[in-house]
């Protein structure tokens, strides 16, 4: 035998956002979890919340509301002092608005059974567009907490209906008592409707009025803040000024003193000035044959004195110039008496050295090693080159060309571009049998020479 859950009236709590709407839905059961401290709001930290307390019926329907505020802090956790008796102000709530289920019970700010709790709750908006109260329904409605709804109770089908006797169609003629009643039940009906909308009207206009007196005490807040900040800088600006006029007042008078000092000075100076106007005629006069007289005699000193410098260098310059030419012939006789014992010596020692036996030899590519007798060293010292070329019984200039070659034995014959042709060729080592034109070029060359000279 299964067991079907029938829904029960249930508590639920929801949080109102700062721009207004609901932002989050918790059953109670949850919320008392939170303010044990078991779970935390991290997105609630530091933060004042305006939360509902609703009593919600099987048919999702609102049956009670509490609108209270709760603290959290930097943790998300709710405040420890915190305790407000949230169904026993339910159940004593008066009268509120019908959400669809007949009048709420409405615990606010402006209407709070237990006035030490007063501060602690909130009035929700009743602007059209942005209600509190239709906000709340909705979310309700909505259902985002999964709560068991009752069904709806079922018609019945047209197969179970019976038709009743045709005497009876028609309702007996109703008596007076019974319409005493029903206009009296009417009556009751409108009159708590009127009551009901009566104190939806009161609530509303308390709420504005409250809502009237917040804002025209922050802007008497703001007005008395304005006004102070005014005072104050109206107190800086006489005050600055007051230094303004002291500051004007002084300089005024430093600025006549000064004054009066200036026109003291300049009656002292305009005095000054024309005694010495009177005094300067016959002072400037004497002063002049004075400075003439001085500067005549500092002239006269100074060209006797310039001309006793120049008679002085005259003399020290010809003196210079005596010496100078003495150095010079002692210099010329120098020279030649080293020149002379220079050659004198060289051949003695050549002659010394011959006697004893020594023998000069020197060696030169294609001539070999040379005997120079002691005769020819002079000779061989003015052109040692040539000494060689007439050793080998050939010109200088054919020793020279004959020399490049043996030092390096490539074909000279110019290209079209002006450059050496280069190529490696057989060395000829003796200068007699070089040909210039025909030994120091190669095979091609050589031919295109022969060729020229034929023709």
């Amino acid at each position: 035998m299964s067991i079907q859950s029938k829904p029960q009236m249930v508590e639920a709590v929801m949080f109102f956002s700062e721009q207004g709407g609901v932002c989050k839905e918790m059953l109670f059961p949850e919320f008392e979890a939170l303010l044990d401290g078991v779970v935390n709001l991290p997105e609630y930290a530091d933060k004042q919340m305006r939360v509902v307390y609703v009593l919600i019926n099987p048919r999702l329907m609102v049956r009670a509301a509490v609108f209270f505020l709760i603290d959290f802090d930097e943790k998300g956790s709710t405040d420890s002092g915190w305790n407000i008796p949230l169904r026993h102000l339910a159940d004593r709530a008066g009268r509120g608005p019908d959400l669809g289920a007949g009048p709420i019970r409405l615990a606010c700010r402006s209407q709070c059974p237990v006035s030490w709790h007063q501060m602690h709750l909130w009035d929700p908006s009743l602007v059209p567009g942005k209600n509190d109260l239709v906000l709340l329904r909705d979310a309700v409605r909505r259902n985002h907490l999964g709560l068991l709804v009752e069904d709806e109770p079922q018609s019945v089908t047209a197969d179970r209906l019976q038709m009743v006797s045709e005497d009876k169609w028609y309702a007996a003629a109703p008596s007076k008592e019974a319409a005493d009643k029903v206009a009296e039940k009417l009556d009751q009906e409108h009159r708590a409707k009127t009551a009901q909308l009566i104190k939806q009207q009161r609530l509303r206009i308390a709420s504005l009025t409250q809502q009237h007196e917040e804002e025209l005490a922050k802007f008497r807040l703001a007005g008395e803040e304005n006004a102070k900040s005014l005072q104050i800088e109206i107190h800086n600006l006489h005050q600055a000024l007051r230094q303004q006029e002291e500051l004007n007042a002084s300089l005024k008078e430093e600025l006549n003193a000064q004054a009066d000092t200036f026109q003291q000075t300049r009656e002292e100076m305009t005095q000054r000035l024309q005694e010495l106007e009177r005094h300067g005629q016959s002072e400037s006069g004497a002063l002049r044959r004075q400075f003439e007289s001085e500067m005549q005699a500092k002239i006269a000193a100074a060209v006797a004195e310039y001309k006793e410098q120049v008679a002085i260098r005259d003399v020290e310059l010809a003196y210079r110039a005596e010496q100078d030419a003495q150095q010079l012939k002692e210099l010329e006789k120098l020279k030649r008496e080293r020149d002379t014992y220079a050659s004198q010596g060289g051949e003695q020692i050549l002659e010394r050295l011959s006697k004893l036996g020594v023998v000069f030899v020197v060696y030169h590519p294609g001539a070999g090693h040379l005997t120079i007798p002691l005769q020819d060293i002079a000779r061989y010292q003015d052109n040692p080159l040539g000494y060689a070329a007439a050793k080998c019984f050939v010109s200088e200039d054919q020793y020279r060309h004959w020399l490049a070659h043996y030092q390096k034995p490539a074909c000279e014959a110019k290209l079209a571009n002006g450059d050496a042709c280069g190529m490696p060729i057989d060395r000829v080592d003796s200068p007699s049998r070089f040909v210039v034109g025909d030994s120091n070029c190669c095979n091609r060359h050589k031919t295109a020479t022969r060729l020229r000279t034929v023709s």
